[in-house]
């Protein structure tokens, strides 16, 4: 039905002649044709105008815009506006005036497109609130129909909490802002956040304004992170830091709370400039260290498990929020340096020693080694002065062996001390480290925890024998196997070594002995060093000292020679 248009009567109409059914003349033909087409708007194809919503469908939506005839509209293109109705006015696009059944051809769709950078920009200059239909999802964000053009909905612009589920907006009308366009390229950027930022702001002052330290809300948590949690204040957002959540080790905030989880906090600090607020979840709790059994007391056993491992101990937590560490110095009896990843790892259910315990700082130290008996508490027993057992090496100086005869108990083998016959200039010359090596008690440090051992003490001393053999004046074949400033070494039988003078080098022939020359030697004298256990005592720290340098400068068992006079 088509606007009601009021004209005035045609004053000389011949209304006699209109009831008799007689045709008007010429003339007043002419004037009912001006009169009706001065009654109706003149329309363009590819126009732009307003019109009235005069019905309206689930299909279609009838618009009069002043013409001999109404257009039809898809509903489809108001579907950014859900509550259009009818009597609304609304820009249309004509098409075509009339088609081939006689029907005025609108559209909605183009005369938005027609109009529609203009209205973005102007929203944009004007800080207007405008309508547009989520379309669908896009890679970081949505499409949005904002009066006919596509823009861009950023997913951090839908809202201010997190949004996990993008599809639950496709198909809904929001209201938005222009927050970006690029001229260049025709991009629209739009924001739903940004409508609610401004109350939020206000909110956030509100809510600020009225907090203490101490105070203790309700939350809901908002977004979990591997620092922390933010909670949502109603309005305003606070962060539980990790270490905040408990009085235990925290490996990751989810195992403490969920995402949409209401819970009591307590404000611990805020910045009314920076608008941030830390809370804690911790505090509403009493200090584990207060309800520690009162009667735990130094020498306890206690049980545990291992939350943190670091190479000079490990962490012991014997009940939430309360841990002791154990150095790695008490878990073995052993002197050897070792990692503490040696004897346990994170997760481990343990037993341990109490050794310390401060319960001001809050602080404990534990042991494990104190479990089993200390080795030297009966080392003269186990390890008596003589006795014989198997070692293995651990580690070698230049003046001896350190072998390990079981966890906890140690021993030095002097480089002395390794062989009767053989000169060695180094250990590593004799034996290897991991290998075994018989050993012979010769002496007990208990109070420093040392043992001195030998090796060469195992067999019977070869010189009882040899004194019979390289008596002075014999005469043996030997050979040369190194030249010194103060004479050379020679080999002889039996894996003995001798020294020889520059003076008793000279042959007959008056030429100089070289190395690996074989030669007849004379014995001229024939000594022997001390051996280790005679010399060692267990007098002061001076008298050791002094055992310890007669000690480098001992020499193996010697034999002076002169060379033969004549060949």
């Amino acid at each position: 039905m088509t606007e009601e248009v009021k004209n005035s009567p045609i004053a000389d109409f011949d209304w006699d002649a209109y009831e008799k059914g007689e045709t008007a003349g010429e003339k007043t033909r002419e004037e009912l044709e001006k009169t009706y087409d001065e009654s109706l708007n003149t329309v363009k194809d590819k126009d732009v105008i307003e019109g009235t919503i005069i019905a309206l469908n689930k299909r279609e939506a009838v618009v009069n815009i002043g013409y001999k005839s109404d257009g039809i509209i898809p509903v489809s293109e108001f579907r950014y506006n859900p509550d259009i109705k009818v009597g609304d006015v609304v820009e249309v696009f004509i098409e075509n005036q009339e088609d081939k059944k006689g029907q005025l051809i609108l559209s909605h769709r183009k005369a938005r497109a027609s109009r529609s950078w203009e209205r973005v920009n102007q929203a944009l200059e004007n800080d207007e609130i405008i309508k547009g239909y989520i379309k669908c999802r896009t890679k970081g964000g949505m499409i949005v129909d904002v009066f006919g053009i596509e823009a861009f909905l950023p997913g951090s612009q839908i809202d201010v909490k997190p949004i996990r589920d993008y599809d639950i907006f496709v198909g809904k009308t929001m209201e938005f802002k222009v927050v970006k366009i690029n001229q260049e390229f025709k991009n629209v950027v739009v924001s739903h956040k940004a409508l609610i930022e401004a109350e939020l702001e206000q909110q956030k002052r509100e809510i600020i304004s009225k907090l203490e330290k101490g105070q203790v809300l309700e939350g809901t948590v908002k977004n979990i992170t591997t620092y922390g949690v933010f909670i949502d204040l109603g309005g305003v957002d606070g962060l539980i830091h990790i270490t905040d959540l408990s009085w235990g080790r925290v490996n990751h905030p989810e195992e403490v709370v969920s995402l949409d989880q209401k819970l009591n906090v307590v404000i611990l600090d805020f910045d009314n400039e920076k608008k941030r607020i830390a809370l804690g979840l911790k505090q509403l709790q009493p200090h584990p260290w207060d309800a520690l059994d009162p009667d735990l007391k130094v020498g306890d056993k206690v049980k545990g498990k291992v939350v943190v491992m670091a190479d000079y101990g490990a962490f012991i937590e014997i009940a939430p929020g309360v841990e002791g560490l154990i150095h790695v110095s008490e878990m073995s009896w052993s002197q050897h340096l070792r990692s503490a990843q040696d004897f346990m790892k994170v997760g481990d259910e343990i037993e341990a020693v109490v050794l310390t315990l401060d319960r001001e700082e809050r602080k404990m130290s534990l042991g494990i080694k104190q479990l089993k008996e200390d080795p030297w508490e009966n080392i003269e027993a186990k390890y008596p002065v003589g006795s014989k057992h198997t070692a293995k090496v651990r580690n070698f100086t230049n003046f001896g062996v350190f072998v390990e005869l079981e966890e906890g108990v140690d021993g030095l083998i002097h480089i002395s001390d390794l062989s009767w016959t053989k000169k060695i200039k180094h250990p590593t010359e004799f034996t290897q480290i991991g290998a075994d090596i018989d050993v012979q008690v010769l002496e007990i440090d208990k109070e420093n925890r040392r043992l001195s051992l030998g090796h060469k003490q195992l067999e019977e001393n070869p010189w009882d024998v040899f004194e019979t053999i390289f008596t002075v004046g014999s005469i043996h074949e030997g050979t040369i196997i190194e030249m010194l400033d103060k004479g050379a070494v020679i080999a002889l039988p039996y894996g003995v070594e001798g020294f020889a003078t520059p003076k008793h080098l000279v042959k007959e022939d008056g030429s100089h002995a070289q190395v690996d020359e074989k030669l007849n030697f004379k014995v001229s004298n024939s000594t022997r060093t001390l051996s280790a256990s005679s010399c060692r005592t267990a007098a002061s720290s001076k008298m050791k000292q002094r055992q310890n340098a007669q000690r480098l400068r001992r020499q193996l068992p010697n034999v002076q020679l002169a060379k033969r006079l004549s060949l």
